[in-house]
């Protein structure tokens, strides 16, 4: 059995940040300050993920900006620790150390760090314009938000003119955004113009969105903006649709064109931000009762060994999960090192594929536990569970390993509130809860099929492009 109790993690390298920052991070009551999920799936702490990013590893940066995301702003929410964060960051973005260039979990390309924290900024001002009515967190944390706006923009300002490109778009964005405050609305004419000139003709669409609905907020027309975005759209789905038209003339036409189109680094769920409400959720609930809740295959015989042996409920691990966050003891964005440590237990089948001159970590499976743990770039970005011999992971209570699998989809469609994209299918016809972060697939013991449930990431919510054969053809 597994224990999810939080193990005793290393102190990020907090004394060696920047004095105001250093002095911001000590001056705070951090334990009175949870972030979404402190305590569980072996997450460190916030002074602690604070710490670590300005760490001299590539990997351990990366996992702490994402922890940024996953943990203080889960879902768009802000939480008790989120606003304190945020005036650390804000003081680490002149140190040197964030001129460190890397690939970050929200977006394509690489970028220097400093731009990457300044997206976060700007997604937080995002979230610090909503109300507590839209959900984004508790009254007063949403007040503590609020109240960091100024602070935030008065270390922000100097990037706005940066040389480079990506740092300066970040910085205009999330200024525009911080202009929200009505203590800030007199910069309003400092900034217009920028944001006009560089963030509405922006490569990322996040950043064309928040053009245009500050410069409306504003009092400024954009009347060509929005023209010149529907046009653009247009294009693209034209010649997306060339591409995919092996039979049509202009199919290479398209190809070379959509080739030679800048790459829109905005993170998947800012890719669909519109001027629009969104659509009312539609319930996928039945007229008739809600289906029972699913049930485990029993286990197989007391002293039988063969290959297809199921484990019974008290042999296995009991596990809980969090979307997008983590999956019992393990927390995404951990290296195999830390799997390991947190499993207490050495890999049984480790699979590399080539990559440039040398080899990256494509999946580990561990057969005590019951799971395999799939990566990208040398970070855990999937987990797969064993129909047969893997944790049971529980949510709101019910099993997801090692059931029916129409009974598991008809249970988790039921309780799902349903918006467009929320729910899709894999080729294999394998549910996808994209909300949960969870996909259904199916592995086959003898004449029977239970569901081998699937905890990811957003970019691996396509199964088919980022699951490796070996997945697809396990049995």
């Amino acid at each position: 059995m597994i224990n999810e109790s939080t193990p005793d993690l290393p102190d990020g390298p907090a004394d060696s940040l920047p004095p105001a920052a250093q002095a911001e991070l000590t001056g705070t009551a951090w334990e009175e300050l949870p972030h979404f999920c402190t305590g569980r799936h072996d997450v460190p702490d916030t002074p602690n993920i604070l710490g670590a990013v300005l760490t001299a590893d590539p990997a351990h940066r990366v996992r702490a900006v994402g922890d940024l995301y996953r943990l203080l702003l889960h879902q768009a929410r802000v939480f008790p620790a989120t606003a304190p964060a945020a005036l650390v960051l804000a003081r680490l973005l002149d140190d040197p150390r964030t001129l460190a260039e890397g690939r970050w979990e929200r977006r394509a390309g690489r970028r220097p760090l400093r731009a990457e924290l300044l997206n976060w900024l700007a997604s937080f001002a995002d979230i610090a314009r909503l109300d507590v009515e839209d959900g984004v967190g508790a009254a007063r944390d949403l007040a503590a938000a609020r109240a960091a706006r100024p602070v935030l923009h008065d270390c922000i300002a100097d990037f706005c003119d940066a040389d480079d490109p990506l740092v300066r778009e970040a910085a205009l964005a999330a200024t525009a955004l911080l202009l929200a405050d009505p203590c800030l609305v007199s910069s309003v004419p400092r900034y217009a113009p920028a944001v006009r000139a560089v963030l509405a003709v922006s490569a990322d669409s996040y950043y064309r969105w928040i053009a245009r609905e500050r410069l409306a907020a504003w009092g400024e027309s954009v009347t060509g903006l929005v023209a010149a975005e529907e046009e653009h759209r247009a294009a693209l789905d034209r010649a997306h649709a060339l591409a995919d038209d092996p039979f049509g003339e202009g199919q290479e036409q398209a190809i070379r064109w959509l080739e030679a189109q800048p790459e829109d680094t905005a993170a998947p769920k800012q890719r669909a931000r519109r001027h629009e409400d969104p659509p009312a959720p539609t319930h996928a609930a039945p007229p008739e009762p809600a289906p029972e809740p699913p049930v485990p295959a029993p286990g197989s015989e007391a002293g039988y060994q063969g290959p297809w042996r199921i484990a019974r409920q008290e042999e296995r691990a009991e596990w809980t999960f969090t979307p997008y966050v983590g999956v019992g003891p393990l927390h995404f964005g951990m290296t195999l090192e830390e799997i390991t440590h947190a499993l207490s237990e050495g890999p049984a089948v480790s699979s590399y594929f080539a990559h440039g001159d040398g080899q990256q970590l494509n999946y580990v499976d561990f057969a005590e536990i019951g799971i395999r743990a799939l990566f990208e770039e040398g970070r855990l970005g999937c987990v797969a569970v064993n129909a047969l011999t893997g944790p049971q992971v529980r949510l709101e209570a019910a099993p997801l390993t090692g059931c029916a699998p129409s009974q598991v989809e008809d249970w988790l469609v039921h309780r799902t509130t349903l918006q467009s994209g929320s729910l899709t299918y894999s080729p294999a016809a394998d549910p996808v809860f994209v909300d949960l972060g969870l996909a259904i697939r199916s592995q086959r013991p003898g004449d029977i099929v239970l569901t081998r449930p699937l905890f990811l990431l957003h970019d691996w919510l396509d199964l088919w492009h980022s699951l490796p054969s070996e997945e697809w053809n396990y049995a």
